[in-house]
């Protein structure tokens, strides 16, 4: 089992934005040093839900801080980024990191991002897969030309070429965030693992699996490759001696921060949205995840796994809010978690 954690650099009510990117550098710095298997990083941009903007360029820098950690993204949103230059920063840390990196990426939302990029809704409603065909093929071939409905140009070399890497993998991994068949199908077609979200629990995580299986068995995937699947499954972390605490301290801070978050979203259209009840919705979390006692912790994980056949774990382990609370979550879950696990 791999356990790794999920980095928002979350603003949470009170704190200021460098507050908040401080300890996501910081819990990342700690993920290693507790002997996590990857750090995972979010992106969002204009509200304080989460303030790092640039998944990939955070990753550089901790890619460069750290020594045996994987750094991926959760996720680089394709449909406000063009795919070559998101691939040409891919290859780049693949190569310069010893093949360290992830690239997980996603639709995202009908934010207003898409407005201020210049991409517009079509982009987040029909243009995903387009995108990501396109990434894909910076990742794996020699020069590439586009001829689609977004994206055309003609042929250039792809510099640097990921399979330059002196790593053992040809390129960076590509996982895909999903939260419908839709996006099952997408990732399943070519072949590529999901990182699926922590609003999920274990029974729809392993409907998505199934899903997910049989549509990339359809697509002409060898079942050796789809039954071994590096699927990611975000959760919340939270660990104390007594269960009843560690939902305290999630109850007490995560609900500012959702409801200052998530208010701050704004479409891209005026589309009605429907919000989650910030307290209601950390109460979800804290049934659904590792929440409580070290021994909780990693039965709960066990379980999770042993239920949707998933073995890759990103954490969110800052839902305190504090630095220094995170920063002992991460080491408990490293020193007193981890080895119930190996």
């Amino acid at each position: 089992m791999r356990v790794g954690s999920f980095v928002l650099a979350a603003q949470f009510p009170g704190q200021g934005q460098g507050e908040a990117l401080h300890r996501a550098v910081r819990s990342a710095e700690i993920a290693e040093e507790a002997g996590l298997d990857s750090v995972w990083l979010a992106e969002h941009h204009f509200v304080p839900y989460g303030t790092c903007p640039s998944a990939i360029t955070l990753a550089a820098l901790l890619l460069g801080r750290t020594q045996r950690l994987r750094v991926g993204t959760a996720v680089t949103v394709l449909p406000t980024a063009h795919p070559v230059s998101v691939g040409e920063q891919a290859a780049l840390l693949h190569i310069t990191s010893g093949g360290r990196f992830s690239l997980g990426v996603g639709r995202g939302g009908p934010w207003v991002d898409l407005e201020v990029f210049g991409s517009g809704i079509k982009a987040y409603e029909e243009g995903f897969p387009e995108s990501l065909d396109l990434l894909l093929r910076w990742l794996r071939e020699p020069s590439v030309a586009a001829a689609g409905e977004r994206f055309a140009f003609r042929e250039v070399p792809v510099v640097p070429r990921p399979s330059e890497s002196l790593s053992e993998a040809p390129g960076p991994e590509v996982v895909v965030a999903c939260t419908s068949p839709s996006s099952v199908r997408t990732a399943a077609e070519r072949g590529l693992p999901m990182l699926l979200g922590m609003h999920v629990g274990d029974e729809e995580k392993a409907e998505m699996v199934a899903l997910w299986r049989q549509s990339a068995r359809a697509a002409g995937h060898p079942s050796e490759q789809v039954l071994q699947a590096g699927h990611v499954s975000a959760g919340v972390c939270q660990i104390a001696d007594r269960r009843t605490d560690a939902v305290e301290a999630l109850t007490k801070a995560m609900p500012g921060w959702l409801r200052q978050g998530l208010d701050a979203h704004v479409t891209v259209d005026g589309r009605t949205r429907q919000m989650r009840d910030p307290l209601a919705y950390t109460e979800l979390l804290c049934g659904l995840h590792p929440v409580g006692t070290p021994r909780l912790c990693a039965d709960r994980l066990a379980a999770t796994s042993e239920r949707t056949g998933i073995s890759r774990f990103a954490l969110l382990v800052e839902g305190s809010g504090d630095l220094a609370a995170t920063e002992e979550n991460v080491r408990r879950l490293g020193a007193e978690v981890l080895p119930h696990l190996a």
